[in-house]
């Protein structure tokens, strides 16, 4: 089926990207300058703080791409050649005697002289141990050229690059031990809701087990921010006061729960009495009451207290906004276009985030899709898209966001 509407038409309600843009506005107001100096083993996830520009050629110098023979070919006639020289990795080659071939191995430096490189399959070894080559040559075969990778004074990495593991051996192949990264953002989480008690404890009547503090403690630090462990909040207006004004010197407060509507929707009537709401109520399923604001000058992020709609939130909204303060450029993730394995009969008009995975090139969804189900995302190795104002049938496209993308 086609769309009905077209995406963005939300009524009242603030549209996913527009939100995202606003937030992302004010994260490159805000961003993040202090840095520090870390060696290289420990820099993983971290967001490099200044362009990594290369100070040698890479390789520094022609080398083989095989094991094989070395060799200027106006010197070969179709004769065999005699070995002058065997160089390895590692050694440094003598020039290469005219009308000879020399045994290298890869990575071994090609000897000045050398224009090709066979390798040993068309090679033979005769009773004389000449060497007779079987196959057509041709200048600069199997060499990789000094520079081929990198040329001094090159941009390698540009700031705002997270770091992972390629990065890491790409800087150490430049000969960098160590790299000036941004200091990690420091995020204070809190949860919200006379509900709530702590894994561990026993549940009374009317109580349920604090999930979503453990989630995004553990995706923050996956994410390389220091958190703080703002612990649970009551539902209480004075202590919401207090207990926001006592995380002066974090970067971002993120809370779940008390976002909605209400008369229990304390952080919010913090931050109206006390800051500023600067965004809620977003065309958004499951996550509509996120909120963003400031109190006292600090940044808040409220999630919604249902452990889908966090997820979903914190992946779409928050996880970005906390990339962008410490300086990275391409913060949404990769999306792309896999036919429906599923129906999707009633049309919304809030963008619609599916716990689903990929079967058979399909993306199929959870059985259950309501925001307190937190197993749906367990099952699920992604998010599927449905735009605003949109019915489905199977086989039509749809965007999937794989989890791996936002995980960390």
């Amino acid at each position: 089926m086609k769309p009905v509407g077209k995406p963005g038409k939300t009524g009242s309600l603030m549209a996913v990207e527009v939100a995202l843009a606003r937030l992302l506005e004010m994260a490159d107001a805000s961003k993040i300058r202090e840095h520090e100096r870390l060696p290289l083993a420990q820099v993983q996830g971290r967001v490099l703080a200044a362009d990594l520009v290369s100070t040698l050629d890479l390789p520094p110098w022609p080398n083989s791409a095989m094991d094989g023979y070395a060799l200027r070919l106006a010197d070969w006639t179709g004769e065999p050649l005699v070995v002058s020289q065997k160089i390895f990795a590692g050694q440094a080659p003598e020039p290469l005697k005219p009308g000879t071939c020399a045994r290298i191995f890869t990575g071994a430096p090609v000897p000045a002289g050398a224009d090709c490189v066979e390798m040993q399959e068309n090679a033979e070894v005769q009773a004389d141990e000449r060497v007779r080559f079987t196959e057509t040559m041709t200048p600069g075969k199997n060499i990789r050229p000094q520079g081929q990778e990198a040329t001094v004074g090159e941009l390698i990495l540009p700031a705002g690059t997270r770091l992972g593991s390629i990065e890491q051996g790409l800087a150490a192949s430049l000969g960098c031990a160590e790299l000036d990264v941004i200091r990690k953002a420091r995020v204070a989480v809190l949860s919200t809701g006379d509900e709530l008690i702590e894994p561990g404890q026993a549940l009374g009547p009317g109580q349920i087990y604090n999930s979503n503090r453990v989630l995004l403690c553990s995706w923050l630090q996956r994410l390389g921010c220091e958190v703080i462990d703002a612990g649970i909040l009551p539902d209480d207006l004075a202590t919401t006061r207090a207990r926001l004004g006592e995380l002066k010197d974090v970067d971002l407060i993120l809370s779940t729960g008390g976002v909605s509507v209400g008369e229990a929707d304390f952080l919010g009537i913090a931050l109206r009495e006390e800051g500023e709401l600067t965004l809620w109520k977003l065309a958004i399923k499951p996550g509509k009451p996120l909120t963003f604001g400031h109190f006292r000058g600090v940044p808040v992020i409220g999630l919604p207290g249902n452990p889908a709609s966090t997820l979903v939130t914190f992946a779409l909204l928050a996880r970005p906004y906390l990339l962008r303060r410490q300086g990275v450029k391409e913060v949404e993730p990769l999306k792309f276009q896999v036919p429906a394995g599923f129906v999707w009969p009633k049309a919304g008009n809030r963008r619609e985030y599916l716990r689903g995975r990929l079967e058979n090139g399909r993306a199929i969804i959870y059985r259950s899709q309501s925001s307190g189900v937190l197993r749906s995302a367990a099952w699920a190795d992604g998010l599927v898209e449905v735009l605003e104002d949109r019915t489905l049938i199977e086989g039509d496209w749809v965007s999937f966001i794989p989890l791996s993308e936002v995980l960390s």
